[in-house]
């Protein structure tokens, strides 16, 4: 494990919720703004929204959550037609809808920047190449996994006509089992569901992992008129899933309870194996600045099927300007300590504004 992310144990949940704090003071307790968030896929990249939601830092920061789970494309529909506040979804999505309207919607801070994928393949499948003509799963052709499928067969040779796409209208966890059934040939999944195709004898071909370069980077969506209409909330969300990050990396215990809460599926020893992956690469964004280089990633996944992506400029559509914010008023030293200082001077070099 990483040492700058040695867990320390403190003995209670921190964030207790900010209307208990003031009703053990004595204080009027605050009104919390109500807010539903929707998360379109039980892994890693929800983590964050569920310990915000769990360990008390939505109220902590006036916001009364509600988090729900909706395959894409709910949550940018709900997104658009003002049903939802905020999600996490995919630069690819969210790139991919705003070359159409880029006004509807923006980024305000990156959540994960590192994806724990990998390549599964039924045992009989031993190399990338042999899947060539075979079904590969996805939720829907168009979808995250389908595109960083697609920039991952292109490294192996593999255009995406070259395999049979079944499109599935399921997350990680159901395509796995089709793998297991032989309903599939092969499907990239995420952990915790991969671990237990491989402990049952499936094949890992390769993973994300193996290939930094295709970037994998989700970020806070917003409606744009929404973040107008309501001026202090996009700050309000992002210090509390920084609180939560923070949270996460140095209370293991909390953040596997909470985490199985939500992915009822996933098993003790399955999310501390997520965990230790997680810690050792620091996947999950400490300080969430989307670095400028996501845009020629995703560029390169969604290009050929949203050719006006090629020239997009990705700066219409990402709000980094209060996490800069933070990083210089000291929030996120505040948090780390003086350790967390070279992080967030190479990411302000390279981030987005």
């Amino acid at each position: 494990m990483n040492p700058k992310h040695q867990p320390t144990r403190r003995g209670v949940l921190a964030g207790a919720g900010a209307a208990g704090l003031a009703a053990a003071s004595g204080a009027p307790a605050q009104t919390l703004q109500p807010m539903l968030g929707i998360y379109p896929t039980r892994s890693t990249s929800s983590w964050a929204f569920y310990i915000a939601k769990e360990a008390g830092f939505y109220a902590k920061n006036g916001i009364e959550a509600r988090l729900e789970f909706g395959l894409h494309p709910v949550g940018l529909a709900g997104l658009i037609g003002g049903e939802v506040q905020f999600t996490n979804y995919s630069l690819d999505d969210t790139a991919a809808a705003a070359v159409r309207d880029p006004n509807a919607l923006v980024i305000y801070s990156s959540l994960l920047s590192k994806a724990n994928f990998a390549l599964m393949a039924r045992p009989e499948f031993t190399t990338v190449e042999s899947l060539k003509g075979k079904r590969m799963g996805c939720g829907r052709i168009g979808d995250p996994p389908y595109h960083y499928s697609v920039g991952l067969f292109k490294k192996y040779g593999l255009a995406a006509g070259d395999l049979q796409w079944v499109p599935t209208g399921t997350d990680t966890n159901a395509r796995a089992q089709m793998i297991l059934a032989g309903q599939l040939d092969a499907g990239l999944i995420t952990a915790p569901a991969w671990y237990v195709l491989e402990a049952r004898g499936q094949r890992r071909l390769t993973g994300l992992q193996e290939h930094p370069d295709l970037g994998v980077f989700t970020g806070l969506t917003v409606k744009r008129s929404w973040a107008a209409a309501n001026p202090g909330a996009p700050e309000k969300l992002i210090r509390a899933h920084s609180q939560a990050v923070h949270f996460l990396y140095t209370e293991k215990k909390s953040a596997i309870e909470i985490y199985r809460k939500y992915d009822t599926a996933a098993n003790l020893a399955d999310c501390e194996r997520m965990y230790d992956d997680i810690f050792a690469t620091s996947a999950i964004d400490r300080v969430p600045l989307m670095p400028k280089w996501a845009a020629e990633a995703v560029t390169g996944r969604i290009g050929g099927d949203v050719p006006a992506a090629k020239t997009f400029d990705y700066q219409r559509i990402m709000d980094m300007s209060i996490v800069r914010r933070l990083i210089a008023e000291g929030f996120f030293t505040g948090l780390y300590g003086d350790s967390i200082k070279a992080e967030q001077t190479k990411l302000m070099e390279t981030g987005y504004m």
